[in-house]
């Protein structure tokens, strides 16, 4: 940037949902109130490109209003991308694909406002689609780290990040029993082929969560493209009877449901039977196309026809769930096994759940799994650990082992805002142990893996309770410790606003698998990135 110290834009993507950008829009304004007075501190001024709107609140809210902001911008102007909610990354991304000058993307650091879940789907969206940008959170704006890399960027357009816990898998050093066995599920899975049913893709404009065909099916995965429409006329074929059997299943398993009585409100009894009934039909399709996985987008068109899709998916991640029977009743579908689903539509989450499924099983290793947001951290405030504490949490798809079986999971009724019809979720506390976490992504037109150890940890009664009082208490929450990876290394490196999480027996075990699946990751071409520590293994040659 020239010594004139011109203005810096800014703008402000949101959520398509009027009643979600009502809501937030003042936490953004206190936010924007923020950053603008770090930027005026460092000698610049921002200049917010678009204003309140006639429906209350400043958000970019569609595709089509983005295009109009960006053909009045100054192409080669500094620009800042604020974030402090969620937002719909398709938005901008026309905009910034085509901007020219220094892009920084900026988030909060709040569990209530989740603004860094927006920037890190935006982060991955622009990584895949070639954009270079710049990328900085805080929590006050006014911390030191915050304020000189803002300063950097200010002055040249750029800032870093310390990404010394990133090394780039060396194939030849993992150890030959290791990568015998990610060779062999490779060639297998590229011999055999598996289907990915995908209904309908690109929830909530997450561009970064869809995989391109021919990236896809180079792995040997290929997709089966289904609607939502399909799986609601399915839904409503489901005679009562299989419903009330496979809610009369969650409660002989100890499942307990937290229901009122306003349907309004509160989580009643009818809408958990047409999530049952939603079940049985998604089991359904998958075995008449052949899925080996499916991804349920609902945000957007389900919503306004059935309740949420959390109860759903959870199931289907559990390995110990209830049976579902072909039409005619016959035949049982996927007897005795988990049905990976990947949460909105994410892809990404869904062929790395795929190769976890697979891997898990040749290991002996347990299969559940499921992406989580990365939704927010903190230090323990109970004195219990002083290691960064994650809040992985989701709408409510983690499987019940997660959280210790059935009886120790929880349905809870879904916010209204953003899931009109209700519903239950599938909450719970998700056990101590061991984990594998990873994320596949796309960056220059290439498949890659980014894959870590960690583990999950207990806290006080007390302290769970305030971190999910600080997100949101109905969804199951994960609290993960991860290996040689600070909080700001994960951000600076994270393309995407999911991680994916299994757990392993032991120590030993996670070592094996972590590196199991970076050898079948990498013969199937996509590109690994070992992060954190424990990469010194004995399991390297």
């Amino acid at each position: 940037m020239n010594s004139s110290k011109p203005k810096v834009l800014l703008i402000a993507s949101g959520d398509s949902r009027l009643s979600s950008n009502r809501l937030c829009w003042p936490a953004q304004q206190a936010m924007e109130a923020k950053l603008s007075e770090a930027v005026e501190t460092l000698g610049f001024k921002i200049a917010r490109t678009h204003a309140v709107n006639e429906d209350g609140h400043g958000f970019i809210d569609s595709q089509h209003l983005g295009m109009s902001i960006f053909r009045e911008l100054d192409p080669d102007a500094p620009l800042i991308v604020a974030e402090a909610v969620w937002q719909y990354s398709h938005h901008v991304l026309a905009g910034l694909s085509t901007h020219r000058g220094p892009i920084l993307t900026v988030a909060n650091w709040s569990g209530q406002w989740p603004g860094l879940v927006g920037m890190l789907n935006l982060n991955g969206s622009l990584t895949k689609a070639g954009v270079q940008f710049s990328t900085l959170w805080s929590e006050t704006f006014r911390d030191d780290y915050f304020t000189d890399k803002l300063n950097n960027w200010l002055n040249t357009g750029t800032c870093k990040h310390d990404l010394s816990h990133v090394s780039p898998l060396r194939p030849e050093s993992i150890a030959d029993d290791v990568d015998t066995i990610g060779r062999r599920l490779a060639d297998q899975l590229r011999s055999d082929k598996s289907i990915m049913g995908v209904f309908d893709e690109g929830c909530m404009g997450m561009y970064n969560a869809i995989i391109p065909d021919h990236l896809l099916n180079h792995t040997g995965v290929f997709k089966e493209r289904l609607s939502q429409s399909a799986l609601y006329y399915e839904s409503q074929q489901v005679p009562d009877q299989q419903a009330e059997d496979i809610f009369q299943w969650y409660l002989d398993h100890g499942f307990n449901f937290h229901f009122g009585d306003n349907e309004d409100e509160d989580l009643t009894k009818t809408q958990v039977i047409e999530q049952c009934r939603m079940y049985i039909a998604a089991v359904r399709i998958a075995d008449d196309f052949g899925c080996e996985s499916i991804g349920i987008q609902y945000q957007l068109g389900l919503k306004d026809l059935m309740p949420a899709s959390d109860l759903v998916e959870g199931t289907l991640n559990s390995t110990r769930r209830p049976p579902v029977f072909n039409r005619d009743g016959s035949r049982e579908l996927y007897p005795g096994r988990c049905i990976p689903h990947f949460n909105e539509v994410d892809e990404c989450a869904g062929l790395d759940a795929l190769l976890i499924n697979r891997l898990h099983t040749e290991l002996g290793q347990p299969v559940e799994t499921t992406l989580h947001d990365l939704r927010w951290g903190d230090f323990d405030q109970s004195g219990t650990t002083d290691e960064y504490v994650w809040v992985f949490e989701i709408s409510g798809s983690a499987p019940a082992e997660h959280h210790g079986g059935w009886d120790k999971s929880h349905g809870y009724g879904q916010a209204r805002m953003y899931f009109p019809k209700g519903g239950s979720t599938l909450s719970g506390v998700a056990t101590a142990g061991e984990i594998i976490w990873s994320r596949i992504y796309m960056a220059n037109d290439a498949l890659h893996l980014d894959i870590g150890r960690g583990k999950v940890i207990e806290l006080p009664e007390e302290e769970t309770q305030r971190r999910l009082d600080s997100t949101t208490p109905v969804w199951p929450i994960m609290h993960g410790v991860t290996y040689g990876t600070s909080r700001d290394q994960m951000m600076a490196q994270h393309q995407a606003n999911h991680i994916q999480v299994v757990y392993a027996t032991d120590t030993e075990s996670a070592d094996r698998a972590l590196f199991a699946r970076a050898a079948f990751a990498h013969h199937l071409g996509i590109q690994v990135n070992l992060c954190g520590t424990r990469k010194n293994s004995s399991l390297w040659a």
